[in-house]
């Protein structure tokens, strides 16, 4: 079974929206230079079923904050599979803010997607999860992300093979802010690529 046949089983009624939200990464996406010509071919696998991989670590009705959105990874292929999610997309560019702006709305999303021009270190809000990839190492995300999220909530950051060398670079900040860290290898659907996930809770 290809990507797209999975990510069809995985998002079943709210497929027509996924794959509506692939052909905007393929052709605006690009084109906005928010996304790589070469990513095209594996959008399905590397973005969509990577992003959705998440969903099992994030509670029910969780309020969530997606730090450095960019192209909406993985907060917009969450907002879909997750109807029960409340979701901010945060991103300090314009441009991207304006791609996610008419993307959140050409998905119909805009009832419980907003879209936020700022930095996370910037933001005084606090949510039940706050969700990024590709944005910074785990020292720095600790840095701009732990003040985001409530006593009994949870940071969930994608990460590749990297993630146990930046959990060894971080400890002595993960114990002086009493955090805790750890990896999850998550999958959207029982074929897909397995992701890697680090979870970062306060220790009880």
């Amino acid at each position: 079974m290809d990507a797209q046949a999975q990510a069809e089983a995985v998002y079943q009624d709210s497929y027509k929206t996924i794959s509506k939200y692939v052909d905007i990464l393929a052709s605006k996406g690009i084109d906005w230079g928010l996304l790589g010509p070469r990513e095209k071919d594996r959008l399905w696998d590397r973005h969509i079923l990577n992003s959705a991989a998440l969903a099992g670590l994030i509670p029910d009705g969780a309020r969530m904050v997606d730090v450095g959105s960019g192209a909406g990874l993985p907060g917009i292929p969450l907002a879909i599979l997750r109807p029960d999610l409340e979701i901010a997309l945060l991103e300090p560019l314009l441009r991207r803010h304006t791609f996610l702006k008419e993307t959140v709305a050409e998905l119909g999303l805009d009832d419980r997607v907003t879209v936020v021009r700022g930095r996370a270190e910037d933001s005084d809000e606090v949510y039940d999860v706050v969700t990024c990839r590709a944005v910074a190492n785990l020292k720095k995300l600790l840095g701009w992300c732990t003040p985001l999220f409530y006593p009994d909530g949870r940071l969930v950051a994608l990460k590749g093979e990297s993630v146990y060398d930046e959990i060894d670079d971080a400890a002595k900040l993960l114990e002086a802010s009493k955090l805790r860290a750890e990896v999850f290898q998550v999958r959207a659907h029982s074929e897909a690529e397995v992701t890697q996930a680090l979870v970062v809770r306060r220790s009880a």
